[in-house]
């Protein structure tokens, strides 16, 4: 059992230590195979049809940042959590804690931005709440989306479906949302042109199924803990391990300068519009071809392989010719991110 008696910052990180939480705490409570199987939603079948449901919770620190704000964050956010279960997203909910004194203004301008998200991405807001706490016992706003989603005949997207021999592809650059919220937050302003790459998949993933179909085993969207910690969830889900190739992850020059002096490595920053695949290699080119016909992907490549073995292992070759050990984020490099 986790020996911390209290929750830490930590525990928020989509890390080690919140994996330990959820090990040791949730999973053992809430006992369904659904939960059990640590997707980015609940697939689900009822009377022959299959569905994914999923709900997620919006923090980030400041409300509004380069590209974006929590507003819409919080829609695509869970549209593309249902789409990383292959699902078609189709309705919303929406809940809002509220922090007495908040501007109403703000708050306009957060829920426009969520109408707009819903209709670009075909989705429907169609439940919520509203709560308001006393000044002080919240910061601003929260937000909680939850959504439902149909997934088609045939599609079988899991975390622990991961084969030795698959191809690792990315949709695009990393840490552009986790730069972008860096800009944007008190005390660490500085001039750059990186945006926030939040931005609904759905549209994406439903070209690589119908290009792929079930030769796509797995995709994930490498938010809190980014990607190191994606591959690392699924090398675990599916007992295999991952290579990765360094010189071919998409990374803005800006990015990766701003990383190196600020001290954050960008493997495990945030990313808010970008998938990973694990696909077999005989579909890779289609499954490529597809992401990149999508305005979100075309800056994707393909960073690695899955090996048979040791299980749970990933490895990152360097530009250097080395290996680095890449796992789950250890602690909390940047809170709040999302």
């Amino acid at each position: 059992m986790d020996p911390v008696s209290r929750i830490l910052l930590d525990h928020g990180s989509g890390g080690r230590i919140a994996h330990r939480l959820l090990r040791d705490r949730v999973l053992p409570v809430f006992d369904h195979p659904a939960l059990a199987e640590l997707n980015d939603g609940a697939i689900l079948e009822m009377e022959g049809v299959r569905f994914a449901f999923s709900t997620d919770s919006y923090t980030v620190d400041p409300l509004f940042f380069p590209g974006g704000n929590i507003g819409e964050l919080a829609v695509n956010g869970t549209v593309n959590d249902l789409a990383m279960c292959g699902a078609r997203p189709l309705f919303l909910s929406a809940a809002f804690i509220l922090e007495e004194g908040f501007p109403l203004a703000d708050f306009q301008r957060i829920l426009d931005s969520m109408a707009q998200a819903a209709k670009a991405a075909g989705v429907a807001i169609v439940t919520g709440d509203t709560k308001v706490v006393p000044r002080g016992a919240a910061d601003r706003l929260f937000i909680n989306t939850s959504g439902v989603g149909l997934i088609p005949p045939g599609i079988r997207v899991a975390s622990r479906r991961a084969q030795a021999g698959d191809r690792v592809l990315l949709s695009g650059s990393l840490a552009d949302h986790g730069v972008s919220v860096l800009a944007g937050r008190e005390g660490l302003a500085f001039e750059t042109s990186v945006q926030s790459d939040t931005a609904p998949l759905h549209r994406m993933v439903a070209a690589m199924l119908e290009a792929g179909g079930e030769a796509v085993h797995a995709l994930r969207d490498p938010t809190r803990g980014g990607l190191g910690t994606a591959l690392k969830e699924i090398a675990e889900s599916s007992a295999v391990s991952v290579v990765i190739h360094e010189e071919k992850i998409p990374l803005k020059p800006e990015v990766a300068g701003l990383c190196e002096l600020l001290g954050f490595d960008p493997l495990y920053l945030a990313n808010e519009g970008k998938l990973v695949a694990f696909v077999h290699p005989e579909a890779a080119e289609a499954v490529l071809r597809a992401v990149r016909s999508d305005p979100a992907g075309k800056d994707a490549a393909w960073i690695g392989e899955v090996l048979p073995g040791p299980p749970g292992r990933v490895v990152m070759q360097t530009r250097i010719g080395g290996q680095r050990i890449v796992d789950m984020l250890a602690g909390e490099q940047f809170p709040r991110i999302c």
